[in-house]
C-alpha cells in the first residue's frame, strides 16, 4: 500500500496541479449548468404566468385592458423614436392638439427603443407581451445572480429568493398590464454596483457603471428607483453600523457614489426638466389616488392570482386586481418574523427587518384600514404625502417593496439551514426535512396561477386598411366614441396598430387638471381636462341614457370638435353603441355611414 508521500504519481511534475485544475473545471461546469437551469426555470415561470396571452391570440388581460392598450401605444412610440426620429419625451399623436408629456407618464423608453425590431416586424401587441414575459424572467435571473454571487454565494438558496422576488403575489398582481413594475431586473444590478463602490482603486469605474444603471431604471420606472434608493440607504447604513471593519472603504464608497450622482444628474437633467416643468407636467397625484393604501389585513391574506387565493376574499382588501401589493399569507408572515429572529446577529438581516417595517408602515396611507373599513387611526404617511416626489407615489406600492426584502431573507434562511446541515451531518436529514416542510407550508399557497384574459374586440378594418388617412390630412385628428380615458382605451390600441400615424383626440395618460374650478389645481388626471362633449359621451357610454340635447350642447359639440381638429368621428363596438350613435347624430345633424367596421361621421364641413 502506498501513502500520499510515496505515491509515484505525486512525484510527477504538474500532476497535482492538473488534478486541482480538473476538479475546478468540473465544479465550474456543474455551476454553469445550474445557472442555465435557473435562468430557464424563470423563463418557464414567466411563460406560465402569461400562458393564456400566448395561447389565445387576440386576447387581452381581463383585469386591466386599459393599461395594456396604453403600454402597446408606448411600445409603438419607442419604435417611432427610432424609425422616424420622433421626439422621445412628448408626442402629438395623442390628445390632439395639446399632446402628451411622456416623461410625466410611463413611456418606458429604456425598453421600447431596444424592442423596436419586434414592434416593427410583429406589432406592438407582441412587443408588449415580450416585455411583460421577459421582464419577469429577467427579474428572477438578475436576483439569482446577485444573491448567488454576493449575498449567499450558494445557488439553491439564491434561486429560492430570486423566484420569490420575481413571482411573489404582488409581482404577479402587477403583471396585469404593469410590465414596467414587474421588470425589476435593474434593481439587483443597482444593489450589486452600489456594494462594489467600496472596492479600492475602482471608484471611478464603479461610479460610472452605477450611474448608467440609475439612468436605465429612470427610463423604466422612477417610482421603483426611489424605493431602491431608500432601501439601499437603509441597508448600507445598517451594515456599516453592524460591521465597523467595512468603514475603511467609506471614502472610496462616497467617491464612487458622487460619480454616479453626477453622471445620472447630467444625463437626466433635461428629461426630468421636461417631466417636472414642461408642457403637460403636473404636481402630484389627486387625493383619491393617494388614498390607495394597503389594508392591514392584506398582509396575511392571499392574492387572487395565487394558488390559495380567490377574487371574492381579495377584492375588499385592494383597490383593484393590479394593486394587490401585500398579500403574503399568515404562514409566510410568521416565517419571515422567525427568520429575522433566527438570523438577528446579522447586520444585514436587521437592516432588512427595519426596511420591511418602514415600507409596510408607509403603505398604510394616511389612515389605517382593516378588512375594508377605516379605523380612524392616523398613519405616518399623512405627514409625508404632500412632500415633493412623495406626492407622486401611490402609497400602497410601498408594500410592493417588501417583496424583495422577504426574498432576500428567504435566501439567507435557506443558506443558514444548508450550513447547519453541513455542520451537523448526523442530523442532516432532519434539518433538510424541516426546512422543506416549512418552506412548502409558507410558499405553496402563494404559487402563481396564469393571468385571466378576455377576448379583445378586433381592430376595425377602417383602422387597419388606412381608410382614416384622408380624414387626418392637414393636421386633423380622429375622434372616437366614447373619447378614450382610463376606462376606455381601445382607441390607443387602434392608433398603435398604425404605428401612431393615426392621431387621436384625448386619450389615457396623466395630465394636469387645468380647469379654473379644479379642486386640486395641476394634480394629475387620468386624461385631458374634461370638456363638455367628452363628459356628455362619457355619461352615455356608462349608462346608455341620452340626456336631453339642448342648443348649448350642439354649440359646445361643434366648438369641441374644432378644438380637437376633428376630421372624422368614429364609433366601433360598444355595449351602448346605439345610444352613442343616436346622440352624435342629434348633436351634429350629420348622418353616419357604416364602413370598415365603424360608424363614421365626416365632420370636416363642421370644423372647417
Amino acid at each position: 500500500m502506498t501513502t500520499p508521500d510515496s505515491d509515484p504519481e505525486a512525484e510527477r511534475p504538474g500532476v497535482g496541479d492538473a488534478e486541482v485544475g480538473d476538479d475546478h473545471g468540473v465544479r465550474w461546469r456543474e455551476g454553469w449548468r445550474r445557472d442555465v437551469a435557473a435562468v430557464l426555470s424563470f423563463v418557464l415561470l414567466a411563460l406560465w404566468v402569461t400562458l393564456r396571452l400566448w395561447t389565445r391570440p387576440g386576447s387581452g388581460l381581463r383585469d386591466n385592458r386599459s393599461d395594456q392598450s396604453q403600454f402597446e401605444w408606448m411600445m409603438a412610440h419607442g419604435a417611432r423614436v427610432v424609425t422616424e426620429f420622433a421626439y422621445p419625451f412628448a408626442s402629438d399623436r395623442m390628445n390632439v392638439p395639446d399632446g402628451v408629456n411622456l416623461m410625466a407618464n410611463t413611456s418606458v423608453l429604456s425598453i421600447s427603443i431596444p424592442m423596436t425590431p419586434v414592434t416593427v416586424l410583429f406589432g406592438p401587441q407582441w412587443s408588449f407581451l415580450l416585455f411583460l414575459t421577459l421582464g419577469m424572467a429577467a427579474t428572477g435571473t438578475a436576483w439569482y445572480f446577485f444573491l448567488s454571487r454576493v449575498v449567499t454565494r450558494s445557488r439553491g438558496p439564491a434561486w429560492l429568493g430570486a423566484a420569490f422576488c420575481a413571482f411573489a403575489p404582488a409581482m404577479v398582481s402587477h403583471a396585469n398590464a404593469h410590465p414596467n413594475i414587474v421588470s425589476q431586473f435593474v434593481v439587483p444590478l443597482i444593489a450589486w454596483r452600489t456594494l462594489r463602490l467600496a472596492e479600492p482603486g475602482r471608484w471611478l469605474r464603479n461610479g460610472l457603471l452605477l450611474g448608467l444603471l440609475i439612468v436605465w431604471q429612470a427610463f423604466l420606472n422612477l417610482e421603483i428607483l426611489l424605493m431602491t434608493a431608500i432601501a439601499l440607504g437603509v441597508v448600507v447604513a445598517a451594515v456599516a453600523i453592524g460591521r465597523p471593519e467595512l468603514r475603511r472603504g467609506t471614502r472610496t464608497f462616497l467617491a464612487g457614489l458622487g460619480v454616479a450622482a453626477v453622471l445620472s444628474a447630467v444625463l437626466l437633467a433635461y428629461p426630468l426638466y421636461v417631466q417636472l416643468f414642461g408642457p403637460g407636467s403636473y404636481h402630484g397625484l389627486s387625493r383619491l389616488i393617494r388614498g390607495y393604501r394597503t389594508d392591514l389585513a392584506a398582509f396575511v391574506a392571499y392574492s387572487r392570482e395565487s394558488l390559495a387565493g380567490d377574487a371574492r376574499s381579495a377584492r375588499p382588501l385592494a383597490k383593484n386586481a393590479t394593486e394587490e401589493n401585500a398579500f403574503f399569507g399568515w404562514p409566510l408572515v410568521v416565517l419571515t418574523v422567525a427568520l429575522v429572529w433566527w438570523l438577528r446577529r446579522s447586520a444585514l438581516v436587521l437592516g432588512l427587518a427595519v426596511l420591511a417595517v418602514l415600507f409596510a408602515v408607509l403603505s398604510l396611507g394616511r389612515e389605517i384600514q382593516l378588512n375594508g373599513r377605516d379605523t380612524g387611526v392616523p398613519a405616518p404617511w399623512a405627514l409625508l404625502e404632500d412632500l415633493p416626489l412623495l406626492h407622486s407615489v401611490v402609497p400602497t406600492r410601498w408594500s410592493l417593496a417588501v417583496t424583495p426584502v422577504v426574498g432576500v431573507l428567504l435566501a439567507l434562511g435557506a443558506e443558514h439551514a444548508r450550513q447547519l446541515a453541513r455542520r451537523y451531518p448526523g442530523t442532516r436529514t432532519q434539518i433538510r426535512f424541516a426546512t422543506v416542510t416549512v418552506l412548502v407550508m409558507a410558499l405553496l399557497p402563494n404559487v402563481p396561477t396564469p393571468l385571466p384574459v378576455t377576448r379583445l374586440d378586433p381592430t376595425p378594418a377602417f383602422v387597419t386598411s388606412g381608410a382614416w388617412r384622408p380624414y387626418v390630412a392637414g393636421g386633423r385628428s380622429i375622434v372616437t366614441l366614447p373619447l378614450p380615458d382610463n376606462t376606455y382605451a381601445d382607441p390607443l390600441r387602434w392608433s398603435s396598430r398604425t404605428r401612431l400615424e393615426m392621431p387621436i383626440a384625448r386619450g389615457y395618460f396623466l395630465a394636469p387638471d387645468t380647469r379654473p374650478s379644479a379642486p386640486e389645481p395641476d394634480v394629475a388626471l387620468f386624461t385631458a381636462p374634461f370638456r363638455r362633449t367628452s363628459n356628455y359621451f362619457g355619461h352615455v357610454a356608462r349608462t346608455g341614457v341620452i340626456p336631453p340635447i339642448t342648443r348649448q350642447d350642439r354649440a359646445a359639440a361643434v366648438d369641441d370638435l374644432r378644438y380637437w381638429r376633428a376630421g372624422a368621428v368614429v364609433l366601433g363596438t360598444h355595449r351602448n353603441a346605439d345610444a352613442l350613435r343616436w346622440a352624435m347624430t342629434e348633436l351634429t345633424g350629420i348622418t353616419p355611414t357604416f364602413t370598415g367596421g365603424v360608424w363614421l361621421w365626416d365632420v370636416r364641413p363642421l370644423t372647417g
